[in-house]
């Protein structure tokens, strides 16, 4: 009997991540590839990504509007509501025999908390993770305990899912799932890059992306003001700006960002989303990735790329040591970005480890759920620490 396999996605970079493993469920004759698509894909403020997994060749079963055009935590909280009703309705029509969500947002545990208490289990990847410094880090916790399987990145997560109360055998380490796109994805030149940006790439780049911190003492706004001023001691350097995601505070990052990008046309270039093979193409070619984006921690690293981490975003998570980490005022910036330049981090001919993955992982998700037995009720598991294997 085919299965159906819903698959939750969000906002862009979640789809970029979940890209092969999309592909693979579309192309097995035992699955059917069932897609929920919300929060910012369908925004045209943050650029109507839906579009693009549609020319992806992708067919979406269901779209769930929930987002609001507020910028504040009452905002977010609201969307989380209107998530709930519509993610209802959608996996009611849909009856999907495994619901699979990646990772950490509010819109995710919308949908986990709604698949839950319809007795559809959850696949989660990415779980047992930490970052300290946005409430991402306890809705991945959350929906942990919603989920039924889990598919971690590292070894170290995978026990920390066991920690959670989560039995061993319902928990794997399957690696980082965007890592896939390392074997699997042919990516753009430099001169392929500039002319689908409809811009001009003669200077070496930073690929640069910040969003808003929503726990902690980390003002949005000054923080990334804090990085432009940064960027701007170093004018040799052209910069490619992606927007902050939908969390509260981050719509007033924005208008700052498309001004100093109009004030510095010819060497900054602003874009909603650049799609996966735009944004890994930039990743290959870039001088250094810039800001507290996951992606600078889990998958730039595999290209050989430094990244400067800003702030406390990403705080808690498993970095190799191209990563730099820097405080969210001007002087760390430009320290970390000088560092990253020079390549001092690391010996001439090293190449830098990462701790996610080998790019291997959809194909380790596809068996997770074909071998999927389904019990609603799962016992919490109580574990030894010195016998945890």
């Amino acid at each position: 009997m085919t299965r159906k396999i819903a698959v939750f996605t969000g906002t862009r970079a979640e789809y970029g991540l979940l890209f092969w493993l999309l592909k693979d469920i579309q192309n097995d004759p035992e699955l059917c590839l069932q897609l929920l698509v919300s929060g910012m894909h369908l925004s045209p403020e943050f650029g109507e990504t839906y579009k693009q997994i549609e020319q992806d060749g992708f067919n979406i079963d269901e779209k769930i509007e929930i987002l609001l055009s507020s910028d504040s935590a009452v905002g977010t909280a609201k969307s989380m509501g209107l998530g709930v009703l519509g993610f209802s309705d959608a996996l009611a029509r849909l009856q999907p025999n495994v619901l699979v969500i990646l990772g950490d947002r509010f819109e995710a545990l919308a949908a986990a908390q709604t698949a839950m208490i319809m007795r559809i289990p959850i696949l989660h990847l990415h779980g047992g993770e930490i970052t300290e410094g946005a409430y991402d880090d306890a809705i991945r916790h959350a929906i942990t305990k919603l989920s039924y399987l889990h598919g971690t990145s590292t070894e170290e997560y995978r026990q920390r899912v066991i920690q959670l109360g989560e039995s061993p055998d319902r928990v794997k380490n399957v690696g980082a799932i965007g890592l896939d796109h390392l074997k699997r994805a042919t990516f753009m030149t430099v001169d392929e890059l500039s002319g689908s940006l409809n811009f001009k790439i003669d200077k070496p780049y930073f690929l640069v992306t910040y969003h808003p911190v929503t726990l902690g003492d980390e003002v949005p706004v000054a923080s990334f003001q804090a990085l432009l001023d940064a960027l701007d001691e170093y004018p040799d350097y052209q910069v490619i700006l992606t927007y902050p995601n939908a969390d509260d505070g981050g719509r007033r990052i924005i208008p700052i960002l498309e001004e100093y990008a109009r004030k510095n046309s010819t060497r900054v270039f602003a874009i909603p989303s650049l799609g996966q093979v735009r944004y890994l193409s930039a990743v290959t070619h870039a001088a250094v990735v810039i800001g507290n984006s996951s992606s600078g921690i889990i998958e730039v690293p595999a290209f050989d790329v430094p990244t400067v981490n800003i702030g406390s975003r990403q705080k808690g998570r498993l970095a190799a040591k191209s990563v730099l980490n820097a405080e969210p005022n001007q002087g760390a910036i430009s320290a970390a970005i000088s560092v990253a330049i020079s390549r001092v981090y690391k010996h001439e001919d090293e190449k830098v480890h990462n701790p996610y993955g080998q790019g291997d992982t959809s194909s380790q998700v596809i068996d997770m759920i074909k071998s999927l037995e389904f019990k609603p009720s799962k016992a919490f598991y109580d574990i030894n620490f010195n016998d945890v294997k």
